[in-house]
């Protein structure tokens, strides 16, 4: 079966040993992992990051088990959340605080404009911790489920679920205040769908899907 005609799943499991089949997810997915790692660390450096991504893949492939989803994104995610990480550790960052580290403004600005969301978002995505932010992002900018996203986080699906609870809980102090009343008092943690960035505090009240 050639490369084309595999699945995701097929080419994880068969990329354990052959190393040259990691050709096929570049293709597939190199602008995806591009993107993501522009968004929290620029463009200039995503072109350097990029490669180290799939190098870092090619290295840990016999590790690979894929996600339910079948999709490697949430492996390749992983990955490179682990590359940012590591660049921005070695990456002196003067012009951002330190909270501002692995998120790249000019692209959320960029991004939304058009809505005048900006100061929100930013309000918003600096009530949370790193851990929080990852999640969410994942799931409302990058479009992973969840699931997928706890998988690239190397988290359990339940513990995912309960950090973006917690993450919809501050973000809603934040743009309302402390003493707001709670809009969705449920005690069971909610899995917001994917959508557009702009659309944040919408995402985080939101049951879109359950997975």
């Amino acid at each position: 079966m050639i490369s084309e005609e595999r699945s995701d799943a097929e080419i994880l499991l068969a990329l354990r040993t052959q190393p040259n089949l990691i050709g096929a997810l570049y293709e597939r997915h190199a602008a995806a992992v591009f993107r993501f790692i522009a968004r929290r660390a620029g463009p200039s450096a995503a072109e350097d990051l990029l490669s180290e991504v799939f190098v870092a893949a090619l290295g840990a492939r016999k590790r690979v088990v894929p996600h339910a989803s079948g999709s490697a994104l949430p492996w390749l995610y992983g990955i490179a959340n682990n590359v940012v990480r590591r660049h921005l550790r070695r990456s002196p960052v003067p012009s951002r605080s330190a909270r501002d580290a692995g998120m790249d403004w000019d692209a959320v600005d960029a991004r939304i404009d058009a809505e005048a969301r900006r100061a929100q978002l930013r309000v918003a995505l600096d009530a949370l911790s790193r851990p929080e932010r990852d999640l969410l992002l994942m799931v409302a900018w990058d479009g992973l489920t969840v699931a997928e996203a706890a998988e690239a986080l190397g988290i359990s699906a339940v513990a995912a679920r309960s950090r973006l609870h917690r993450a919809r809980h501050r973000v809603q102090r934040a743009l309302t205040g402390p003493n707001a009343p709670n809009p969705n008092p449920e005690p069971e943690p909610a899995e917001a769908g994917p959508g557009e960035l702009h659309r944040l505090p919408n995402l985080l009240r939101s049951q879109e899907r359950l997975v």
